[in-house]
């Protein structure tokens, strides 16, 4: 039986937050207390061992919520982070760690906004955190001690993987685990309509792509071996995978990834830069 969490709040929850939570509920805290604006929301959360808080019905919820925590998740938009910080600044136990998971957002800047007992981490999870298949880039601030990110990476692994990382390469693993399954399922949708075009049903080319999908990653996972040597092991010498695979090589697919990394890296710098 993992050992419990610390109390934990959690102001904010969104898609991605739900799926923390949803994660975080099952390995258990001491406490959990979620907040959202709306009644709707906050109605929304049913989960065993977690109260919801509606903002519209508590105006002070927040406080409440952060009273007693040691783990205080914000999980508002970028743009409200700061705003955020500074209205729970008062509230928090002298020795909570905040950690946010907007994108863009820095440390400094959120530490700017609370008090200088307070540490702060960044976390960049992705959406097979749904799942319990995520991966999250976990970054101390200035004042986060080894122990606070081991905390906070502990936390995180109630949804999946945990890679802790300098701040400054949260935003490059965001273009690549954060974005990454867009990617993933972009390929699956070209892949799939090249196959209603060779006759295929859409359900027929559903299973198709996506079992191929699927259990090329699982035997990834369980055979061990390098992505280059599973590929050599279905690649045939003269064969047809080999004509295929040589026709994608063509299109300098490696190059098509750094362009696109890039180009979501340019974004996310603009996003910090307000």
């Amino acid at each position: 039986m993992p050992e419990l969490l610390p109390p934990i709040a959690m102001l904010g929850v969104g898609s991605m937050g739900g799926a923390i939570l949803t994660g975080l509920a099952r390995q258990g805290a001491e406490r959990i207390v979620v907040t959202n604006r709306s009644v709707e929301k906050a109605a929304a959360i049913d989960l065993e061992g977690v109260e919801s808080i509606a903002l519209a019905e508590e105006p002070g919820g927040n406080a409440r919520a952060v009273a007693g925590a040691k783990l205080v998740v914000l999980g508002v938009k970028p743009a409200g982070i700061v705003e955020l910080a500074q209205q729970i600044a008062p509230h928090l136990e002298a020795d909570a760690v905040v950690v946010s998971i907007a994108a863009g957002t820095t440390t400094a800047s959120i530490e700017a906004a609370l008090p200088a007992s307070v540490a702060v981490v960044r976390a960049m999870p992705n959406t097979p955190s749904h799942v319990g298949l995520g991966v999250t880039g976990v970054a101390g601030g200035s004042r986060a001690s080894e122990a606070d990110v081991a905390l906070v990476a502990r936390m995180f692994e109630a949804v999946g993987e945990v890679l802790v990382l300098d701040e400054s390469q949260i935003d490059a693993l965001s273009t690549v685990s954060g974005s990454g399954p867009a990617y993933v399922f972009l390929l699956i949708e070209e892949l799939t309509k090249t196959a209603e075009r060779m006759g295929f049903t859409a359900s027929q080319a559903a299973t198709m792509v996506q079992g191929t999908f699927r259990g090329a990653s699982e035997l990834l996972a369980a055979d061990g071996s390098e992505p280059a040597e599973l590929r050599r092991r279905v690649t045939s010498p003269k064969g047809t995978t080999e004509r295929a695979v040589a026709v994608l090589q063509e299109a300098q697919l490696g190059e098509v990834f750094d362009r696109a990394t890039a180009a979501a890296l340019a974004r996310a710098r603009e996003l910090a830069a307000g």
